[in-house]
Formats: C-alpha cells, sequence, structure tokens
C-alpha cells in the first residue's frame, strides 16, 4: 500500500512541474510577442526581422485567430506550433542588443499593463486570409465540373 502511495505521489509531484513548465512556457511565448512588438520599432532592427516580426505581432496580438480554436485539433494547431514556431524564428533574426532592450521594454510594458496589447491590423489581417480563402474556395468550385 505504501509503495501505491508514493507513486500516486510522485506522479502528482511530475504533473505539478510539468503543468508549471506549460505555464512558465506560455508566459514566455506571451512576453516574447511583446518583446517582438517593441523589436520591430527599434531602429537597428533588420528588414527581414522587422517584415517578418510586424506579421508575427499582427497575428500573434489579434483577437481573432486564423484557424478558429472550436475546429478540433487544427483549431490549437496554431496557438501550439506554428506561432511560438514563427516567434523563435523572428527572435533569431534579431540581434542579441535589440533583443535584450527589447525584453526590457516588454517585462515594463507588462508589468505596469498586466496583459498583451491587441492589435488591430491582426485582426485585418485575419480577415484579408479569411476573404481570400473564401474566394479562392468559391473561385474553384465554380471551375469545378458539375457545378
Amino acid at each position: 500500500m505504501k509503495l501505491r502511495e508514493k507513486s500516486v505521489r510522485k506522479k502528482s509531484v511530475s504533473e505539478k512541474s510539468v503543468r508549471e513548465k506549460i505555464r512558465a512556457w506560455a508566459g514566455t511565448i506571451k512576453r516574447d510577442g511583446v518583446t517582438l512588438w517593441f523589436a520591430c520599432k527599434h531602429p537597428h532592427t533588420p528588414l527581414a526581422a522587422r517584415a517578418l516580426g510586424v506579421f508575427v505581432v499582427a497575428y500573434a496580438l489579434s483577437p481573432i485567430d486564423l484557424i478558429p480554436d472550436f475546429i478540433p485539433v487544427l483549431g490549437y494547431l496554431d496557438d501550439v506550433i506554428l506561432l511560438p514556431a514563427l516567434i523563435w524564428l523572428t527572435i533569431r533574426m534579431i540581434p542579441a542588443g535589440v533583443l535584450e532592450a527589447s525584453r526590457v521594454k516588454a517585462a515594463e510594458w507588462m508589468e505596469r499593463e498586466g496583459q498583451k496589447p491587441r492589435s488591430n491590423w491582426g485582426i485585418l489581417l485575419v480577415l484579408v486570409v479569411w476573404i481570400a480563402v473564401t474566394a479562392g474556395m468559391w473561385t474553384w468550385f465554380a471551375k469545378a465540373p458539375g457545378w
């Protein structure tokens, strides 16, 4: 009986540590999204990093998802894989000094405001993508035989 109690205790401790790691990772992603917001405004950010950063920030800070979360599996795919990968890639393109200064500004902003900013450009970006996909599908189905 004691062996079973130990395994139950170990499992609950490991589940807590996994939850804490996931929560810390999500906090890092949230902070890095705001970091990119400041890095895009920095004059020493390279053009390619700035262009990708503007896209990532607009999408990350948009209150609307490209793939709605109610769609099983795919709904969280952009939040779990696509967005962190784009943030990681953009951060790799930013010089260390710019990144450090932007992280300090992001930490100060997050502490002062308590939440991430919202992007109206992100809403526009998602709506334009959805309109383009809808128009493309409409055109494709209109040309399909039997329609």
